[in-house]
């Protein structure tokens, strides 16, 4: 498959009613396995201060099932979530992970970093010479991976990790890594924009990126632009509660400064998403979430006539409206 068959797939498939994405790239992975033997992505997953949020949607991806991504696609060499070992185990099996894969592996951040006081709220692993926090780790890891991704938005951004007053000084994985981070925002990811970053990586390397250094295939519009509620929005037509019909900017909805392709792709087998289910968007992929969409329920331009930001609302840096 080529690279612009791949893309093509993607978008063909965002509004699938039966299948996901993951559904589709699946088949032109086990291809190019076929035709590359042995070329299975080696991934280390590591977990810091989040709300396992992330992999938790991931699991919940409906077809493929998880075990299906695990086999077929990526070579799941450590993940402090995933695999069954503790402790010791646990670590000489990142230790093996590391040396046996030094170069190749793709290393993904799930949560934010803890940078006050050393990094010593988040502990990933205690040894006989002392704690190993998640900031060390992603410093080690990350100095040694091929590919760094960011999974969610507090491993983007900060996120809610990050939200004030940020008693621990937690920060986005590209903050502290003097090196090109791939984030995939959310809060959480849609599993589609990681099954398919990952299956883009394994295939032809880096995609396209904003200037969020997220994959524009997934970010590149607003979610204002394609709302199912949008032609409320052009009329003037606006809700007054949660639960009316209209659209529901003048509750608070971020969707107009928000890149994602949530309504169409929406979630969980394309089940649902937020302004579906009769709440407003909360910008959750944006750099500045939460703080920069709090309070939820405010309009728009109101949120930022606080001075907390000093910012008016606007469309992402090279997002579409």
């Amino acid at each position: 498959m080529e690279k612009a068959d791949f893309l093509q797939l993607c978008q063909d498939n965002a509004d699938s009613n039966s299948n996901t994405l993951s559904a589709k790239i699946l088949p032109a992975v086990r291809q190019y396995l076929s035709n590359n033997p042995g070329k299975k992505l080696p991934v280390i997953w590591l977990e810091t201060s989040d709300s396992g949020d992330n992999n938790i949607a991931f699991m919940n991806t409906t077809y493929p099932y998880l075990h299906q991504v695990f086999t077929d696609m990526i070579n799941l060499l450590y993940s402090n979530t995933f695999m069954a070992a503790q402790g010791s185990d646990a670590l000489q099996l990142l230790k093996h992970a590391v040396e046996g894969y030094f170069g190749p592996f793709t290393l993904i951040v799930e949560g934010a970093i803890p940078l006050k006081d050393g990094g010593i709220y988040n502990i990933i692993a205690r040894t006989e010479n002392g704690p190993i926090t998640a900031l060390e780790a992603v410093h080690r890891l990350g100095a040694a991976a091929q590919y760094v991704v960011a999974a969610g938005t507090c491993a983007s951004f900060g996120g809610a990790s990050a939200a004030a007053p940020n008693t621990t000084g937690s920060v986005g994985v590209s903050q502290v890594l003097n090196r090109q981070v791939i984030n995939v925002s959310g809060c959480p990811v849609n599993p589609d924009w990681l099954v398919g970053t990952l299956a883009h990586l394994l295939m032809f390397g880096v995609p396209e990126l904003d200037d969020l250094n997220r994959p524009s295939l997934f970010y590149g519009v607003t979610v204002h632009r394609h709302c199912q509620r949008r032609s409320y929005f052009d009329n003037k037509e606006f809700a007054e509660n949660l639960g009316d019909i209209e659209c529901m900017f003048s509750l608070g909805c971020s969707g107009p400064r928000t890149g994602a392709d949530c309504p169409y792709r929406q979630w969980i087998n394309h089940v649902s998403w937020p302004v579906k289910a009769n709440t407003p968007c909360i910008g959750c992929t944006n750099q500045d979430f939460p703080d920069g969409s709090s309070p939820f329920f405010t309009p728009l331009p109101q949120k930022f006539k606080t001075g907390k930001t000093g910012q008016q609302p606007s469309a992402g840096k090279g997002e579409k409206v």
